[in-house]
């Protein structure tokens, strides 16, 4: 959304992200349109729990602000299709995937809580991007309940046998992302059965992950010991996620500093809570102008400062003062 008004911005950062490097995030969804509810979600609860597939957002309305945004823009490792909703309930995102990869040779990725896998148009869409990125966070119904909190009709069975099907057929790298909560699901019998889950799914990575940004609900990041007992488990292909090391390339940054907006700041924030280091390495900033930038992004409301683990995010404020 722009400071002052006009068409929402669907194409945010680029994004320093800790599994796919600089980031040029796309968005095709309204606010939380999304089947699951988690608990640990950083953009908080999902109003309006949905597994009604259809197009939500245009693909060309995608494409044309996704061709801006990449005039003279370099040192971009993916470009995602993520936000702030579950990407493939938009039944244009086939079309957006296939558009990306012909407007630059940037791979495509699609983040994804892997939960309509199962449905054969939503793993047609997803078979041109280039890395799939989807989560599971659970392996027994009950604890599936208490962490992702699906719309009704969403089965766990289903899932899995969705994304095992889908991987016999995906010619790319699926990266599976398993968030473990403290006291949710981080068992030693229920990772044992996430386990089987990773066996029978047979994922080119196991991105494990626990929560640090803020989020709605009070949850807690699990202990160090609960990660590595967790990778130990998973295999050789489990990699505990840590925080993201790049900065902009130097080329990059040049050209993002001097073109770099408030509104863009508040686009990446209204996606995922941020760091002011997250500003920085994003657009290449130094530290005063990515101080700046966030002053203002907060004078203009609708953007809240949150102290969690130690960090202070900047994140959308559930009760803005007026719109951004």
């Amino acid at each position: 959304m722009p400071l002052k008004g006009g068409a929402r911005q669907r194409v945010f950062g680029p994004v320093p992200s800790r599994r796919l490097g600089f980031s040029l995030g796309v968005d095709a969804l309204p606010f939380k349109t999304c089947d699951l509810d988690c608990v640990y979600c950083q953009l908080g609860g999902t109003p309006h729990k949905t597994l009604k597939r259809k197009a939500y957002v245009g693909s060309k309305e995608i494409l044309d602000e996704l061709s801006a945004a990449l005039q003279g823009c370099r040192g971009i490792d993916f470009i995602s299709f993520s936000g702030s909703g579950e990407p493939t309930l938009n039944t244009e995102l086939g079309a957006m995937i296939r558009g990306a990869k012909k407007l630059s040779g940037i791979p495509v990725a699609v983040i994804t809580n892997g939960t309509l896998l199962w449905h054969p148009d939503v793993a047609r869409d997803l078979m041109a991007a280039d890395a799939v990125l989807p989560s599971l966070d659970a392996a027994s119904d009950n604890i599936f309940e208490k962490v992702d909190q699906p719309a009704r009709g969403l089965s766990l069975e289903k899932i899995v046998a969705g994304l095992a099907a889908f991987r016999k057929r995906y010619k790319g790298k699926i990266w599976l992302e398993v968030m473990l909560v403290k006291g949710y699901n981080d068992s030693l019998e229920e990772l044992r059965r996430i386990k089987a889950c990773i066996d029978q799914i047979r994922p080119d990575r196991v991105d494990i992950n626990s929560p640090v940004r803020p989020s709605d609900k009070k949850v807690s990041p699990v202990s160090a010991s609960c990660l590595a007992r967790a990778k130990a488990l998973f295999g050789p292909k489990a990699v505990i996620i840590g925080g993201a090391k790049k900065d902009a390339r130097s080329g990059a940054a040049a050209r993002l500093a001097s073109k770099i907006r408030a509104d863009q700041v508040a686009e990446m924030i209204l996606r995922r809570p941020v760091t002011a280091e997250d500003v920085r390495r994003s657009f290449g900033l130094g530290p005063s102008e990515a101080a700046e930038l966030l002053e203002e992004v907060l004078r203009a409301g609708g953007i809240e400062a949150v102290r969690r683990s130690g960090r202070v995010y900047y994140r959308g404020n559930r009760h803005p003062r007026r719109r951004l």
